[in-house]
């Protein structure tokens, strides 16, 4: 059998941790080993546990939750933290990007948008919520540099790196779209988008989808 999801839900608030953690609870192949109020505490969790995907409330007393990302990616570079915020437009969200979360779920987010968010961070695929992700980088693209010590040179010999398909495929994903929007889009199918996506990502030496799309705007492959 596959192993369960093994998730961290970090909230100041109890009773948000205690709705995702219902929800969480009864869905197959999801498990929530721990819970944090505070991002001190989600920085130890992170350590102890190592949980597959933290979900991450911005606004926390003491340390925020910008700052534990930035401290649980310096320390575990694979972690998939997804930031949880009010608003679209969550201003103190958006230096989480800086921090190196994977992408953003709004806290009034259907139950299936946050099943589907996690699994989807937890396999690399995409950055959510796709509608919060592009908004925020139409805004923000120009001051949103890589997390510390992650940022690859910008050069344009990396892109020709690229096969023509390739490039393609990283102006598709800059653009929001997911992996069957760009299947449909280039009469390909799923699986092998997940392959051109992947080599992209591994020629570019990216981490994730998120890092690809403000790798594209950087080099104005597409504008905001």
């Amino acid at each position: 059998m596959t192993e369960p999801i093994r998730i961290l839900l970090v909230d100041d608030q109890q009773l948000i941790r205690l709705g995702f953690g219902l929800v969480l609870g009864a869905e197959d192949g999801l498990e929530v080993i721990g819970e944090a109020s505070n991002g001190a505490e989600a920085i130890s969790l992170a350590e102890q546990l190592r949980p597959d995907v933290i979900l991450m409330d911005v606004r926390m007393p003491g340390l925020d939750g910008i700052e534990a990302t930035r401290r649980i990616v310096d320390a575990h570079p694979n972690s998939r933290i997804i930031i949880l915020t009010t608003f679209d437009l969550d201003e103190y969200a958006f230096g989480a990007l800086r921090a190196g979360a994977s992408g953003f779920l709004l806290k009034d987010a259907l139950p299936s948008e946050l099943t589907t968010a996690i699994r989807a961070v937890h396999a690399g695929d995409a950055a959510v919520s796709t509608r919060v992700t592009k908004r925020m980088l139409e805004l923000f693209a120009d001051a949103l540099p890589f997390p510390a010590g992650a940022e690859p040179a910008m050069s344009s010999s990396e892109l020709s790196e690229l096969t023509p398909r390739e490039h393609d495929i990283l102006v598709a994903m800059a653009e929001g779209l997911s992996n069957a929007e760009i299947a449909a889009h280039f009469v390909l199918s799923e699986s092998t988008v997940k392959t051109h996506v992947g080599r992209v990502l591994l020629k570019l030496q990216l981490r994730d989808r998120v890092q690809a799309v403000i790798f594209a705007y950087k080099h104005g492959l597409v504008q905001p």
